[in-house]
Formats: structure tokens, C-alpha cells, sequence
């Protein structure tokens, strides 16, 4: 499986959601995630996507480190069970956000 289909994957799941996945490149700073996940309510989640089996790259591995420092969680996502698992766990957040009106 493609890294291409993983993110395409990911990009649908997280618009239903009524989000938004951003491709991020940084000419700043090399190694920061694939794509930066806003959520309703000023959500924020960082993906790296990677092909089956793929693992970061020492640089990843130390930005993934400074944004937990900054208290964000990193995800990095290797196939589509680990998209379906990670947007099981932005749909109960969402479930509850939904509840209340968004102008």
C-alpha cells in the first residue's frame, strides 16, 4: 500500500468529520509531521503518514519529541486500520462538540 493512499484515506475520514487535513510543508523546519489535522474548537493533531512497515527518520523522531514537549501527541500512521483507529478516537471527541452549536 501506498503512502499516497494512506493519506487520501485520511483526508476523506477526517472531512467527515467537518475538519480539515492540511498538507504541511515547512521550508523552516525539516521533519515536521505530514499533515496537521483542525478539528471544531481549535483541535489540532499532528500525522505523520508513512508506507507499510516505514519508520521515521532520526530528524521525525526528534520534532516528534519537541511537539509532545509543547504537549501535542504525534501520530504516526502506517496503513488505513490505524487511520479507522485514530478517527475512532476524534469521532468521540467530535460527538460531544457536535452536541453544542458552531457559528
Amino acid at each position: 500500500m501506498l503512502e499516497s493512499s494512506i493519506e487520501k484515506y485520511l483526508s476523506q475520514k477526517v472531512k467527515e468529520l467537518k475538519g480539515m487535513c492540511i498538507k504541511f510543508n515547512s521550508l523552516s523546519l525539516n521533519g515536521l509531521p505530514d499533515r496537521i489535522i483542525l478539528l471544531p474548537n481549535g483541535r489540532i493533531y499532528f500525522v505523520e503518514l508513512k508506507s507499510p512497515k516505514k519508520q521515521l527518520r532520526p530528524l521525525q523522531k526528534a520534532v516528534c519529541r519537541r511537539l509532545e514537549k509543547l504537549g501535542f501527541k504525534p501520530f504516526v500512521i502506517d496503513n488505513k486500520g490505524k487511520v479507522d483507529e485514530f478517527i475512532t478516537q476524534l469521532e468521540k471527541y467530535c460527538s460531544v462538540v457536535y452536541s453544542r452549536k458552531i457559528d
